[in-house]
Order: structure tokens, then C-alpha cells, then sequence
């Protein structure tokens, strides 16, 4: 296809033009040649190369390129022009910025109709769950791999989930998320298709060693609780061993780590972890027989970072895992993300999530709370004003550009970036979580203070009730001259001169002890006695002449007071 940009008619030539330029003193616009572009490519019209037409060669009729000829042009008779021609295209490159050019990706993958009705198949690898519900995974195969969003409202109508290692049918649409920069898969519905080789090979090598028993919790062993010498087996160029380097220093400085060298991923590398367990088996076994054995490693870390089930399958072979096993000191896994799974997390005696939660698994912490505590505060106050500013910002520009953007697309992309808000938050959320719960600790230490102080000011109401009750006990009644009558038969408290008749056996309680008394038989009671209600005597009363007391008994000074109340 050709397009022409053409000029409008003209009867100057260029020396005709040159020349009354010259003779009035007016600059005139340069001549333009009219010229055809051939749209022979995407990368040769965006050049914009010109060609002049001209005639069909017997051979072809195609175009030809032509170079500019001042003897090609046509005599016309000068015609001043002092406006430039807007239909005259410029032949310079055009600068986009990044936002344009995203924008220009995304409007051509929207354009093609096999994008937005797509089946694909693949291989699931990591997912993550966001805190708004969406899921991010890829789908790959042995030549590429393709980043999916499958949001909230679509997946929890789904009975099927995925899962990393299995292979499914993914339907949706291709897009562009301009804030990233990302070819997306947009999933709407996944269905299963069969289960990736990897996971399979995966389970079967973790049935067969769990049914010898690699596995069994039995035979986890202890961590020493503050080790002197750690052995690290991890690359010495990789992230994991720096980390678990700034762990140690943070937290405990006087462990001295010993890193072992190996292989962690490609070819060979199963053979390598292997090699540096052995060689740390052996140092342990010299230092034992040189009589150093507390200079000796007390147990072995195995540190890698985090990446795909391919990059982390050397951690998934059979002869690692026995290696881990029959290792002599206590092993810590610290291989890969949280998210990621091995068999030597199966076989170490400690699984940690990351290698440098391992490192904090092993040595204690030393940091202060007080400082942790202003610190995380701080840390929280510029989190939550850096969120409330940028989200405050970007659903300004947002706003701004919503109307002139597709709206169906626009609304992917702030649903999916109001997601990434959200998790930011939610670590915000926990580093105010973690500074509340060291604020608990420090408190319940000094609970042990405050428990006795508030156990001696018990103990001390306890004694003023216990002198209280003693002021008006029974006996600080028998003080004041009453007595206590009892009948000695069954020790019942006499109330009431109906209740015992002539003769009977009486024991008197007064302040000093006890004695007994005998009513007289032949005397009769004086009902018009005055008794106390609490079935003491009133010494000021009438006594009654038909109980006399037994010339013959002893005062029981130390008698025990049987049967006496306080009421």
C-alpha cells in the first residue's frame, strides 16, 4: 500500500524562487518535493523513507527509491508562499515518552481479537495471594512463561484453585498493565488439564523416603539454644549467605560462622551439597580428635534464596536429602521463600522459611525493646504517611486520566494497583502488630513486682480484719463478765431455763476456763431471769437459787471451748 502526502500546486521553480528571494529581501519557506512512502514494513514506515514516483520498470512495477535531482524540477514562475504547508510530513524521529509507548503497546494488543478470547495451557508455577483475594501466578512450559492476575470476584466463583505444579487451561484476555509494564494474562475461569512433571517426580521421591521413615519426627533433634560455631553450606556469591552473615551480627556476635562452599543450582550442584556436608563431617571428626571438639561446628545450616521448583530442585535430590539425614549435627533448612517447599525441609531436623529466619532460629536475640519500639513507631508513622500520600496521589492521576483511557482496561489496572495499596498496609499493619506484642513482654516482667506489692497490702487488711474480729468475737464478750452455759450431756447451749430440768449437769464457761454446776431438784426455774439471747448469763441478773455449783469439781482453766460461736 502507498500513500502520497502531496503539495499544493505551484508554478515557482527553485531558481525562479532563489531569485526573487534575492531581488525583494523576503524569506521565503523552502521548496517541497512532493514525495511517496512505501508502506513496505512496520520498521520502514516508521522511518519514514521517501521515494519519488515514477514509472513502472518492464520488469516491476513497483516503486523505486529515488534521491532528490535539482534537474527533475519543473519551470513554474515565482509565486511567493509565506505559510508553511501543514500537510507536509517531517522526516525527523518522534520521541514518545515511557507512558506513551505503554499506552501504544496496550492499544495494539487490545486491537487483536485472538487476545481478548484466549485459551492457554501451561505449567503453574508460585501463587500468591494478595490481601484483596487476587491471585498471582505464571503459566509456563519449557520455552516461556506468561504472568496471570486472576481478581478476587473471579476466583472465589471458582470451585477449582491453583496450585504450583499442576497443569491447567487458563481462559481470559491479554493486556497491558501500564503501571508495571507487564504483558498480563487476565484470567476468568482455570480448569484442570493434569499434573506438571516436576510435582510428580516431586511425590513420588517424598512418598518412597517418607516410608523409610527419612521424615519421621522421631528422629528431629534439639538445637543447641546459644551454639559457638555454626557451619553455613550455601554459596559464597549468593544473597542467602549475606543474609544469614547480618542475622549473626545483629543478633548474636559471638557465634563464629563457618562457611562451607558449594553449588547450589545447575548441573552438578546435588553432588556439590553433598561434597560440603561430607568435608563438614569430617572437620568435626579432626577437631574431636585433636581434643578441640568445642571449637567444632554445633549444627549445619543449608542456605539458598528463593526461585522456581526448577531452581530449587537440586534440594529435591534423593542423595541430599539421605546426606541431611545421616548428618551428625542438627540441620537447619533455609531454602528459599516462604512459599517454597523441599525435601530437605522434610529431612533437616528445623525447617525455617527463609535463610534468614534460619539464622534467627539459631542464636538468640540481643536487641533492646525500648529502642525497637521507638523505632518501629517511627517506622510505622513515615509507612502510614507514605501510603496515605502516594495512594493519595496516584487515585489523583488516575482520576485525571480515566476519562480518556479505555474505561474496561482503567478499571483492571486500578482494581489490580489497589490491591499492591493494600499490601502495604497489611505489612504496616504487622510492624505495629510485632511493636504492640514486645510492649506485652515488657509489661508481663514487671508483673512479678506488682504481684507482691499487691500480696503484701492483702496480707496487711488480712491482719486489721483478723484484730476486728477479735474485738467482737465471743471471747471479748466472756472479758466483759458473761458466761457461756452449756448442758454436759450433749453440749448444747442453754438459751432458755425450759431447757434443763432439776438436777441436770451444767458446764459454765467465763472468760478464764470452765466449770460445772447442778440445778437444784427441788427448786423450781425462774422464767423471770434475765438471759442474754446468745445464751450467756448476765452476772447482774437474779440468779436462781436451784442451780448451785459442784463443791467437789475443779475449775478446768485450759478447757476447751466446745461448741462456741460468735453469734
Amino acid at each position: 500500500m502507498c500513500s502520497t502526502v502531496p503539495t499544493p500546486a505551484s508554478n515557482v521553480s527553485g531558481a525562479s524562487a532563489m531569485a526573487a528571494q534575492r531581488r525583494d529581501g523576503v524569506k521565503r519557506p523552502a521548496r517541497r518535493l512532493r514525495w511517496t512512502y512505501v508502506n513496505t514494513s512496520p520498521e520502514e514506515h516508521a522511518r519514514r523513507i521517501p521515494v519519488r514516483r515514477g514509472a513502472a520498470s518492464p520488469k516491476s512495477d513497483t516503486l523505486q527509491r529515488a534521491t532528490y535531482d535539482r534537474s527533475m524540477e519543473p519551470r513554474v514562475d515565482p509565486q511567493p508562499r509565506t505559510d508553511p504547508d501543514p500537510t507536509v510530513v517531517e522526516s525527523g524521529p518522534r520521541i514518545l515518552s515511557v507512558g506513551e509507548a505503554a499506552r501504544t503497546i496496550a492499544s495494539i494488543v487490545r486491537s487483536d481479537d485472538r487476545l481478548r478470547d484466549l485459551w492457554v495451557e501451561g505449567e503453574v508455577g508460585r501463587v500468591t495471594i494478595s490481601s484483596a483475594g487476587h491471585a498471582y501466578f505464571t503459566l509456563k512450559d519449557e520455552r516461556a512463561q506468561l504472568q496471570c492476575v486472576w481478581f478476587r470476584d473471579d476466583r472465589v466463583r471458582s470451585p477449582f484453585q491453583p496450585q504450583t505444579g499442576l497443569r491447567v487451561v487458563a481462559h481470559g484476555r491479554v493486556d497491558v498493565y501500564e503501571a508495571q509494564g507487564a504483558l498480563q494474562l487476565y484470567v476468568d475461569s482455570i480448569q484442570p488439564s493434569g499434573v506438571g512433571d516436576l510435582a510428580i517426580r516431586f511425590e513420588q521421591l517424598k512418598a518412597k523416603l517418607a516410608a523409610e521413615g527419612l521424615f519421621a519426627s522421631e528422629r528431629k533433634r534439639p538445637l543447641p539454644p546459644r551454639p559457638r560455631v555454626v557451619a553455613v553450606v550455601s554459596s559464597p556469591t549468593g544473597a542467602a549467605w549475606k543474609d544469614v552473615c547480618q542475622v549473626f551480627a545483629r543478633r548474636w556476635p559471638l557465634t563464629r560462622v563457618v562457611l562451607v562452599a558449594c553449588q547450589v543450582q545447575g548441573e552438578g550442584s546435588a553432588e556439590s551439597i553433598v561434597r560440603a556436608l561430607r568435608r563438614i563431617e569430617k572437620h568435626v571428626a579432626a577437631l574431636a580428635a585433636e581434643g578441640r571438639a568445642d571449637e567444632a561446628p554445633a549444627l549445619t545450616i543449608v542456605a539458598r534464596g528463593g526461585g522456581s521448583m526448577e531452581d530449587l530442585w537440586s534440594f529435591n535430590d534423593e542423595r541430599v536429602v539421605r546426606a541431611i539425614v545421616a548428618h551428625p549435627l542438627p540441620v537447619v533448612s533455609g531454602v528459599g521463600h516462604e512459599v517454597d517447599v523441599t525435601l530437605t525441609d522434610f529431612a533437616a531436623d528445623v525447617r525455617a522459611a527463609t535463610p534468614t529466619a534460619a539464622a534467627a532460629l539459631v542464636v538468640p536475640d540481643r536487641a533492646e525493646y525500648a529502642s525497637a519500639l521507638a523505632r518501629g513507631a517511627e517506622r510505622m508513622r513515615v509507612a502510614g504517611s507514605r501510603v496515605v500520600v502516594a495512594a493519595a496521589r496516584e487515585l489523583e492521576a488516575e482520576r485525571r486520566v480515566l476519562d480518556r483511557l479505555n474505561p474496561a482496561a482503567r478499571l483492571a489496572s486500578s482494581r489490580q494497583l489497589a490491591g499492591d495499596l493494600l499490601d502495604r498496609a497489611t505489612r504496616a499493619l504487622r510492624i505495629r502488630l510485632a511493636d504492640a506484642t514486645r510492649d506485652e513482654h515488657r509489661l508481663a516482667e514487671a508483673l512479678p513486682n506488682l504481684t507482691a506489692r499487691l500480696l503484701g497490702e492483702r496480707r496487711t487488711a488480712f491482719a486489721e480484719a483478723g484484730a476486728a474480729l477479735n474485738v467482737l468475737g465471743p471471747q471479748a464478750t466472756l472479758e466483759r463478765g458473761y458466761g457461756i452455759v452449756r448442758r454436759e450431756a450433749d453440749g448444747a447451749i442453754v438459751r432458755d431455763p425450759a431447757e434443763v430440768s432439776g438436777g441436770s449437769r451444767l458446764r459454765i464457761r467465763v472468760a478464764r476456763g470452765e466449770f460445772p454446776a447442778t440445778t437444784d431438784p427441788s427448786a423450781t426455774t425462774d422464767p423471770s431471769a434475765t438471759t442474754d439471747p446468745a445464751g450467756t448469763t448476765d452476772p447482774s441478773a437474779t440468779t436462781d437459787p436451784a442451780c448451785t455449783t459442784d463443791p467437789s469439781a475443779t475449775t478446768d482453766a485450759a478447757a476447751p471451748d466446745r461448741g462456741s460461736n460468735s453469734g
